[in-house]
């Protein structure tokens, strides 16, 4: 339940602000009786919809990369630090990279990065 709080926060709030806006919308004179409970519910299920996809697709990445990392493979992690040179670091666990509550740290690298930012690394293959 907590990696659903850290991963949905966000989303979270802005379909409560859109419920709220539905809310106030709906309840206007100028609006047919009672449309605002069918408006509500219409909404908090797109809204229900939503956020639990994005969550089911973001946990599905989540344990494909954390499955990479611990056989071996490389992960990319977006770098928000740096944004004028590179914007991704190449994670290895041959680097010395270690993996914690779904956070890949280094002793040799000044911050952690959640396995929610990153993804597999899959080699681009140019055919001649």
């Amino acid at each position: 339940m907590e990696l659903f709080f850290k991963l949905e926060a966000g989303y979270l709030g802005i379909a409560l602000f859109v419920l709220i806006i539905t809310l106030i919308v709906t309840t206007r004179s100028f609006v047919a009786k009672g449309i605002w409970k069918k408006s509500l519910a219409i909404m908090g299920v797109i809204m229900g919809l939503f956020i639990g996809l994005h969550y089911f697709v973001t946990t599905n990445r989540i344990y494909e990369v954390e499955k990479a990392f611990n056989s071996g493979e490389k992960v990319v992690c977006e770098s928000r630090a740096i944004r004028k040179v590179s914007q991704s670091v190449l994670i290895e666990k041959s680097n010395n990279w270690d993996l914690q509550n779904h956070m890949l740290s280094s002793p040799n690298y000044s911050r952690e990065f959640f396995t929610a930012r990153c993804i597999k690394y899959v080699p681009i293959k140019l055919d001649n």
